[in-house]
């Protein structure tokens, strides 16, 4: 790795962040390569980012020469071998301290020791991510936001022994895919998912007691308050389950003002997470 630069990305996880970040990267010219273990999800992830880059082209933001030369620039797998040649790697799997420690774990021992890992995690602690990790001073947090492709901003988050270096590596690397950055000292959901789930939770609770039907509350938070989607909107594109999921750990973490709407918790029982399974809050036929 040239002093200062980030050449080559590694991404470990194809679901929707992972195979946005990914995209995000081979656009910026950087070699990528995704790992992912589901074959189904590989073949998903292609699909989605040839139908990204397709619609990019009609609109004229690239070229069919760029069109080509990014997907050129991805490579595609189900092994940790990749990981060697890896300047960076992005960790974007499930929010789950118990399955990204077991990524960090098997990709030890093939990264080189310069290498920079990076976690996609929205509201977990970087520091104890990072002690699970054979580098912590080597462990930053980049929280990329859905939809990769259009959203500008990356939060990074510095843990308590991520150096300076390392910080300045992550955002070089997102200034390189396009990004605008914010630096965050570590704290529970960080600035933007702490706001977040509180505006979605609020909302949840007002559907629960009839204050206004669901369509009319996104009606009022974008017209009113311009917002560019309503919190149901933006629910069912994250996923009402990731949702939960960090409601629950920043209700753990920082007390009952983030205890979840019970209303929330019932659509997940119900099976109902939102556009990637085709009903969240709203429906979406096939």
């Amino acid at each position: 790795m040239a002093e200062g630069s980030i050449r080559s990305v590694v991404v470990v996880g194809a679901g929707v962040m992972g195979r946005g970040i990914a995209l995000a990267s081979a656009r910026a010219g950087l070699k990528t390569s995704v790992i992912e273990p589901s074959d189904a999800a590989t073949q998903s992830a292609r699909a989605d980012l040839d139908r990204i880059l397709e619609r990019s082209r009609e609109k004229g933001e690239l070229d069919e020469d760029a069109a080509r030369a990014t997907r050129e620039r991805l490579a595609w797998g189900s092994s940790y071998d990749a990981v060697g040649g890896a300047d960076l790697l992005i960790e974007a799997v499930p929010e789950s301290l118990a399955i990204k420690a077991e990524v960090y774990k098997s990709v030890a021992p093939r990264l080189k020791p310069e290498s920079v890992i990076a976690t996609n995690t929205s509201s977990l602690s970087i520091t104890e991510l990072a002690a699970t990790s054979d580098r912590p001073a080597r462990f930053v947090g980049m929280h990329f936001f859905n939809p990769v492709h259009r959203m500008r901003l990356v939060e990074l988050v510095r843990g308590l022994e991520t150096s300076a270096e390392t910080l300045a590596l992550a955002e070089g690397a997102a200034r390189a895919m396009g990004k605008e950055t914010v630096v965050v000292r570590e704290s529970p959901g960080f600035v933007t998912s702490r706001i977040n789930v509180l505006i979605g939770n609020e909302a949840f609770a007002m559907l629960e007691s009839g204050v206004a039907s669901a369509r009319d509350i996104d009606k009022a938070l974008k017209l009113g308050l311009n917002h560019p989607m309503g919190p149901f909107e933006l629910v069912d594109l994250v996923g009402l389950d990731t949702r939960l999921s960090i409601l629950e750990y920043l209700h753990r973490t920082l007390g009952d003002r983030f205890r979840p709407s019970p209303l929330l918790i019932q659509y997940v029982k119900a099976g109902r997470l939102g556009r990637k399974v085709g009903r969240g809050v709203y429906d979406y036929p096939s």
